[in-house]
């Protein structure tokens, strides 16, 4: 098998690999107590009757807090440096094989 081949082999299993992983659910996908099964209470005739009674009370113009924006910029340089180092591996193998070391 040829060396072309083989990295394209290796990078079609890697590429596989992380396509799968990206369907694995989160480890906080299911919830820590078991479900209960009690039947769920049913309202009393009273609670129904003042339910139909009562008007929609207006709701106030509520706003949310301002918290700021999402600093992204740690996330942009470890990302860059990340694909700079990649960038260097593939650099650095491509000169060893040209060299033949």
């Amino acid at each position: 098998m040829s060396s072309a081949r083989r990295s394209l082999l290796t990078a079609a299993a890697a590429g596989g690999l992380l396509c799968a992983l990206w369907f694995v659910p989160s480890a906080n996908a299911t919830s820590q107590s078991p479900a209960e099964s009690a039947p769920a209470p049913s309202a009393s005739p009273q609670v129904t009757q003042q339910a139909r009674v009562a008007e929609p009370q207006a709701v106030p113009d509520t706003r949310l807090a301002d918290t700021g924006s999402f600093d992204s910029t740690p996330y942009v340089v470890g990302g860059t440096a990340l694909l700079g180092l990649g960038a260097g591996f593939v650099v650095y193998s491509v000169r060893r094989e040209r060299l033949g070391f």
